[in-house]
């Protein structure tokens, strides 16, 4: 079983802005230091964010879904502004799901606003079809991050001001 997920949220910066932040480790970082109540920790375990880099991120006990896993960055398209993950190890592969994608994709509307569209890809065994539930929670947990993002990119674009 396959299935796809999908969020979208706008924001009040424009999209090279919001690049800034979902195109690179920049967005881990702040989910680490933003979402204690979601993310236990979120580690660097190899590469500099660019494709091929590995995060480890590690989800406060009693979270719903997998305990942690290691996600590889599969595709980082500056042109376009899109940035795809995949689960290489842990989490997701275990609870049955075969492919587990995740792409943050920065869409330019206007001089100063863009939107932020978040999507979960997902191949699914067979034999573990009662896990698929486990792919809303994901794009839950994307709709959060996006969230606090929103309000990070607002809350310094207006330091950025001038007085």
């Amino acid at each position: 079983m396959s299935g796809k997920l999908e969020h979208e949220l706008e924001l009040d910066v424009p999209a090279s802005t919001a690049w800034d932040l979902f195109g690179t480790i920049r967005i881990a970082e702040l989910v680490e230091k933003e979402m204690p109540s979601l993310f236990q920790k979120v580690e660097l375990v190899e590469g500099d964010g660019g494709v091929g880099t590995i995060l480890k991120l590690t989800f406060v006990p009693g979270t719903p879904g997998p305990s942690f896993y290691k996600e590889k960055f599969t595709k980082i398209n500056n042109e376009d502004r899109i940035k795809e993950t995949e689960v290489a190890e842990g989490g997701y592969l275990e609870l049955g799901f075969t492919v587990f994608r995740i792409r943050f994709h920065v869409i330019e509307k206007g001089e100063e606003s863009s939107i932020i569209k978040s999507t979960v890809e997902y191949e699914l065994r067979e034999d573990a079809l009662a896990n698929a539930p486990i792919a809303s929670n994901a794009i839950q947990s994307l709709a959060g991050i996006t969230q606090m993002a929103k309000a990070y990119l607002n809350k310094n674009k207006l330091a950025d001001q001038p007085n």
